[in-house]
């Protein structure tokens, strides 16, 4: 997708107020059972056969989502009101044909997913993600579209969108990829917004909440948001222009709804179970700041693997290492710089990602590039078969994650006081301001002309290109943080075990349990002699055995009883930790890191 410069989309939007639109309306009578009745007009059409679709894939997301399931009670009618015949040529698609030049279609969509993939419609709100609501036309996907909620005023809904108001509860895209990066959100929801001044203008940013808690707990939440929202800034030095100058949160702090982030151009999706009373007010806000640093990384600066983005298949993209890991890295380091994070909880959570990057069999056979390739299989995607993961797969988001934090400290160790905020600045203002985008090989480039030729080569040929690790522990050291192994007397099995004693993944390939010949599935019955009960607890039942103690083990599988020999492993897990007193030089160094902008 090329995204239209904010500078032309005012003009856009006033040019094509005259031409010929599209027309969606959208309707929730029946929201008790989850259901919309939708109707879509096409005029002035030029081919023979109207081809109509429903996505397959939702801007945001790397793996396919059949939103036409749930579509049905499709019609047809001419500009006369007669009956249109219609085929499917394929399970995604409508053809209707013997139309005058203008085709009412009109369906029914089942919806009950409150996420950033999929809507959900129920008597709490109209949850409404584009792609997975609304069929389109493929061939007059240039035309402005103009949509028509008509909201429940019986339940006091209100309509928030980043999506042009052009009147009460009507709303314009200037094409069809605007249209589809527009999530909405319909339902009795409070509103807070702040000015934010940038260079010679100023901009607004507003944050929608869907819940059932108080004005005073969204109040306070808000706060934290506009910490977040100035120290982004603070990393880039500026905010996108945002279209109309805006920019919204849309978030749903319900029951009903499913955990979820999703960014868009000039909005985002939120979405928790969690109330801000019930643990939401600090462990909502990761996903306030992840989704907010995508208006930089990945909405402006944006992989040229994604352009233009393609409703009909997935979307393969080799840099997600990078748009959505670099994303992760900043997500609690800016929660700290906010003062919504201590400094001494910041660093203990680096070691989660570490120890599943570092100890990682999966880096024998991926690179971060091609782990990236792996996100239209993991990302939110479904299958039935058994996979391999444990063995082969590391999340780009907390490979991506662990590498910006190498990169990070790499370069505030460079003479100049180098550091990655001024390296993410200056791509901002090579690709994502000018919204060029870009390739891996533009940000080996961009990263040689940042911090010279030797230094971009070495660490794209050591970490990105291959699969190796940088020397944690030297980094850390110069920001005075103890990276170390701190559990190495405890025996470790290499496999997640339920209450119950089975395994409950593949054991890690080289570790006790894999070299045991021990699977998925298997239940232990006892080891070394010793009874499992159902009282036995894991972990402390597995803290009485050592490093390099072979046991025996009983075990079923397949309803069998079966025995193996294994060897425990130490626990190769590492800690990160914050080192109270450390020499002015360090603590300079740290300070410049972590503290706010």
């Amino acid at each position: 997708m090329k995204h239209t410069l904010s500078i032309l989309l005012v003009f856009v939007t006033i040019t094509s107020l005259g031409q010929t639109k599209n027309l969606y309306t959208i309707s929730f009578e029946n929201a008790v059972h989850h259901e919309a009745e939708i109707t879509a007009n096409f005029t002035n059409l030029e081919n023979k056969v109207l081809e109509l679709r429903m996505s397959r894939t939702s801007p945001g997301r790397y793996a396919l989502h059949e939103f036409a399931k749930n579509v049905y009670n499709v019609k047809a009618l001419d500009s006369k009101g007669n009956s249109l015949a219609i085929t499917r040529p394929n399970p995604y698609q409508w053809n209707v044909s013997g139309h005058d030049g203008t085709v009412k279609v009109s369906y029914t969509l089942f919806a009950n997913r409150g996420g950033g993939t999929y809507s959900q419609i129920d008597e709490t709100h109209a949850h409404l993600n584009i792609p997975a609501t609304f069929m389109y036309a493929p061939a007059y996907d240039k035309r402005p579209i103009s949509v028509a909620f008509n909201v429940r005023k019986d339940l006091q809904w209100k309509v928030a969108t980043q999506l042009r108001k052009i009147s009460e509860n009507t709303f314009f895209a200037p094409d069809l990829h605007y249209f589809m990066d527009s999530p909405t959100e319909i339902s009795n929801h409070s509103v807070r917004s702040f000015k934010v001044a940038d260079k010679d203008k100023e901009q607004t940013v507003k944050f929608v909440l869907h819940h059932n808690g108080t004005d005073e707990e969204l109040d306070t939440y808000y706060e934290g948001v506009k910490k977040v929202v100035l120290q982004q800034k603070a990393v880039y030095g500026e905010l996108p222009n945002f279209d109309y100058g805006e920019y919204t949160f849309l978030a749903c702090y319900i029951p009903n709804a499913s955990g979820d982030g999703m960014e868009h151009r000039n909005s985002t999706i939120l979405t928790s179970t969690r109330s801000l009373a019930n643990g939401g007010m600090q462990r909502n806000m990761g996903t306030v700041s992840h989704e907010f640093f995508h208006a930089w990384n990945v909405e402006r600066i944006r992989p040229k693997t994604l352009e233009p983005f393609d409703y009909t298949e997935t979307n393969m993209s080799g840099e997600l290492w990078f748009a959505e890991g670099f994303t992760s890295y900043y997500t609690s380091l800016l929660l700290c710089r906010a003062g919504l994070l201590s400094q001494e909880d910041y660093i203990k959570r680096l070691a989660g990602g570490l120890n599943y990057v570092w100890n990682s069999p999966a880096r024998g056979y991926f690179n971060p590039i091609e782990m990236s390739y792996q996100a239209p299989f993991v990302d939110a995607a479904r299958s039935v078969d058994p996979v391999n993961r444990e063995n082969t797969f590391i999340s780009y988001y907390t490979y991506g994650s662990v590498l910006g934090l190498a990169l990070d400290l790499s370069l505030r160790n460079l003479e100049g006081s180098k550091n990655l905020d001024a390296f993410m600045k200056q791509v901002w203002q090579t690709y994502g301001k000018p919204e060029i985008p870009y390739t891996i090989r533009d940000l080996q480039d961009a990263l040689s002309s940042y911090a010279g030729a030797a230094f971009s080569t070495n660490f794209f040929k050591k970490y990105i290109f291959d699969s190796q690790m940088p020397d944690y522990k030297t980094l850390f050291e110069s920001v005075g943080v103890t990276f170390e192994q701190a559990k190495l007397a405890e025996a470790s099995l290499g496999v997640r075990l339920n209450g119950d004693f089975k395994l409950v993944s593949n054991p890690f390939k080289g570790s006790a349990a894999y070299k045991g010949g021990l699977e998925n599935g298997d239940q232990l019955i006892s080891i070394h002699g010793i009874a499992i009960t159902p009282e036995t607890k894991p972990l402390d039942f597995l803290a009485q055995f050592k490093p390099n103690q072979t046991v025996t083990v009983v075990f079923k599988r397949f309803d069998q009883q079966k025995e193996t020999q294994l060897t425990f492993d130490p626990n190769p897990s590492y800690s990160t930790t914050l080192q109270e007193k450390v020499k002015k030089r360090i603590e300079k160094k740290r300070t410049a890191w972590l503290e706010a902008k």
